[in-house]
């Protein structure tokens, strides 16, 4: 009888770290469409190994291209900005 408060306890914190988890997911996807959106219109279509690289940025890198791409106005100039976040 006594684990059960404690078992109900860690469900209560695995359902919250899950959401958590989700609204997480969520935000980076969010961010990825609109910087991938403002790309494509800033600089043209971007190619899919370009795309897959986007992906794999953290949040905090998407939301520092959205700011880098306001100067981008070629292709380089994104690649550049992809090949230093590498370094």
């Amino acid at each position: 009888m006594r684990l059960e408060p404690l078992y109900q306890r860690n469900r209560e914190q695995a359902k919250e770290e899950g959401r958590q988890e989700g609204r997480q997911e969520g935000r980076q996807e969010g961010e990825k469409d609109l910087i991938l959106r403002l790309l494509n219109r800033r600089i043209g279509e971007i190619d899919a190994l370009l795309i897959e690289q986007i992906t794999g940025l953290s949040i905090e890198q998407l939301e520092n291209l959205g700011e880098a791409l306001l100067d981008f106005s070629r292709i380089t100039d994104l690649e550049a900005w992809l090949n230093q976040q590498s370094i």
